[in-house]
């Protein structure tokens, strides 16, 4: 894998753009109505949602309808930034902006907030990583960097559990536990973390022609 850092961001980014959007019916089907509080459930009557509390979202637009209806927007400008433009000069600043644009119209806490750490890293996708090679000694940069594709698989399977996986044990099969969504989740974001470490461990032993000052 040539970019373990690109591939983690548009891989994550991905999925919190598609859950972004997926808030946005529930609110529009909510209809011309005013939201319960700054916080409120997505997804009220659902019984596919309910394990997840509704799935939780927030606005600062005082109507559910318009805030169903940006949620999406803003999630699909999230989605086609990440897929098309991310590299450019600005493109984890934009990414980040549109993730607070989520936030704020409905589009969720959990996908938003992982989309800005997700927005945050994309800055990081074609930098030199020359810190990484003056503070990590190059056998454990190489350690983590094997691992990379080990936790990234891991990543993504304990991600997609959590969503739709929770929401399918719950509703067809009657799982509600609370525990166990708790354990995936801190699993989830702990691979996440992983993932993030180790693919930048992989990425700065490509670079060996920029890792040191005196080489330029």
């Amino acid at each position: 894998m040539r970019n373990a850092t690109k591939v983690t961001v548009l891989t994550f980014s991905a999925l919190m753009g598609l859950a972004g959007i997926e808030h946005g019916p529930g609110e529009i089907l909510q209809g011309s109505t005013a939201p319960a509080g700054l916080l409120f459930p997505s997804w009220p009557a659902s019984a596919f949602f309910r394990s997840m509390g509704g799935e939780p979202a927030m606005t600062l637009v005082p109507n559910m309808l318009a805030t169903g209806i940006l949620a999406i927007l803003f999630s699909l400008a999230f989605l086609a930034w990440e897929g098309l433009f991310v590299e450019r000069k600005n493109g984890g600043l934009i990414l980040i902006l549109l993730a607070v644009a989520m936030l704020l119209v409905g589009g969720g806490i959990f996908p938003p907030v992982i989309g800005i750490l997700i927005g945050i890293l994309a800055t990081r996708i074609n930098a030199q990583l020359i810190g990484w090679c003056i503070h990590f000694p190059a056998a454990l940069r190489a350690f983590l960097g094997r691992l990379w594709p080990w936790s990234f698989g891991a990543c993504v399977l304990a991600w997609l559990c959590l969503f739709p996986g929770i929401n399918i044990l719950s509703y067809f099969f009657g799982v509600n536990n609370p525990a166990f969504t708790l354990t995936l989740i801190v699993l989830a974001l702990g691979f996440l973390g992983l993932t993030v470490l180790t693919g930048l461990a992989r990425d700065s032993k490509r670079r060996p022609a920029l890792s040191h000052p005196e080489a330029s």
